[in-house]
C-alpha cells in the first residue's frame, strides 16, 4: 500500500514565492513557435525539392495548426474564460472544440486552396507545427524545491 504524503497549505508568500520559481509558458509564445516552425519547413521542403507546390503544402500544413491554435489562445485568454474556475474550464473545452474544427475545415479545404497539393509535405508542416507544444513543454523552467523558513 503507498503511503500517502502529508498535505501541507502553502502561506500567501510561499505561494508566491512557487509562481515566481515556475512561471506559465505563454500560449503566444507557442503560437509563435509554430509559426516560425512552420515557415522554416516551409523554406526546407521548397529549398530541399526546388518545388514551390510542396513548400506551400508544408507551410498551409503549419497553418493548419497555427490559425485555430491562435484562435484557441485568444479565447483562453479572454476575460471571460478567467472570471472562474468553472468558465475557465467550459471556455477550455469550448476552444478546443472550435480549434479542433477549424483544424479539420483547413485541412478539407487544402485541395481546392493549394494548387497541385502534396499531402506529404502537407503533414509534415502540421506534425512539425503541433511538435513545438512538446518543445515548449520541455523549455518550462525546471520545478526548484519550495524552501520554507
Amino acid at each position: 500500500m503507498e503511503e500517502e504524503l502529508p498535505f501541507k497549505q502553502l502561506t500567501a508568500q510561499e505561494a508566491r514565492r512557487l509562481r515566481e520559481q515556475n512561471p506559465p509558458v505563454s500560449p503566444w509564445w507557442v503560437v509563435a513557435g509554430q509559426a516560425v516552425v512552420g515557415l522554416v519547413a516551409a523554406l526546407a521542403a521548397w529549398g530541399i525539392t526546388g518545388r514551390q507546390n510542396v513548400g506551400w503544402s508544408a507551410g498551409y500544413g503549419a497553418l493548419a495548426v497555427v490559425i485555430p491554435a491562435a484562435i484557441f489562445a485568444r479565447g483562453l485568454t479572454s476575460r471571460f474564460s478567467s472570471l472562474n474556475a468553472g468558465n475557465a474550464a467550459a471556455g477550455f473545452m469550448l476552444w478546443e472544440m472550435v480549434k479542433i474544427a477549424l483544424t479539420v475545415a483547413i485541412l478539407a479545404a487544402a485541395p481546392r486552396l493549394v494548387t497541385a497539393l502534396s499531402w506529404p509535405a502537407l503533414l509534415v508542416g502540421l506534425v512539425l507545427a503541433m511538435k513545438v507544444y512538446w518543445v515548449a513543454l520541455a523549455w518550462v523552467p525546471r520545478k526548484r524545491k519550495l524552501k520554507t523558513e
